[in-house]
């Protein structure tokens, strides 16, 4: 790459010495723990924005019920459904990404193989405790039948 811009300034006479570049692309592959580490940073991001939410409707809350049922109607709509379905996830995911790291902090868990596991349970938990809360949570808005979830969750096992 200097060869070719010595040549271009005219610095060096001659052809042009082909060398080769990195090949950090070609050569290394994501694996899951470098993705939860990205996720990590992302899910950290987000949950600011998460948390703009939880105090726009504990402020709403606080200053009157025609608020506190506007912000809540709001949230209700399924676009709102959406992004507090994400959010909880986001929360869980930092979250279990958290414990993941505190048990490095521990100098535990750093064999190839516990890095993959812990890494895949931060995923596979994350998802299974956001669906566990929003089940909860929907059963006792009247939204979903619990019990009707459970038998067919039982069907599926």
């Amino acid at each position: 790459m200097a060869d070719a811009k010595e040549h271009a300034m005219g610095r060096r006479p001659g052809p042009i010495v082909q060398r080769p570049l990195s090949p950090h692309l070609s050569v290394f592959r994501f694996y899951i723990n470098m993705t939860m580490s990205v996720m990590h940073r992302i899910t950290g991001t987000a949950n600011y924005f998460g948390i703009l939410l939880l105090v726009a409707w504990l402020v709403a809350a606080a200053t009157s019920d025609a608020w506190f049922d506007a912000v809540s109607a709001l949230l209700a709509t399924p676009i709102g459904l959406i992004v507090l379905f994400g959010f909880t996830w986001t929360v869980m995911h930092h979250l279990l990404g958290g414990i993941r790291h505190f048990i490095w902090d521990t100098i535990h868990g750093f064999s190839l193989g516990s890095v993959r596991l812990l890494s895949w349970l931060t995923l596979l938990g994350s998802l299974t405790l956001t669906g566990l809360i929003w089940m909860t949570a929907l059963s006792l808005w009247g939204k979903l039948n619990l019990a009707t979830v459970l038998s067919l969750w039982g069907k599926l096992i």
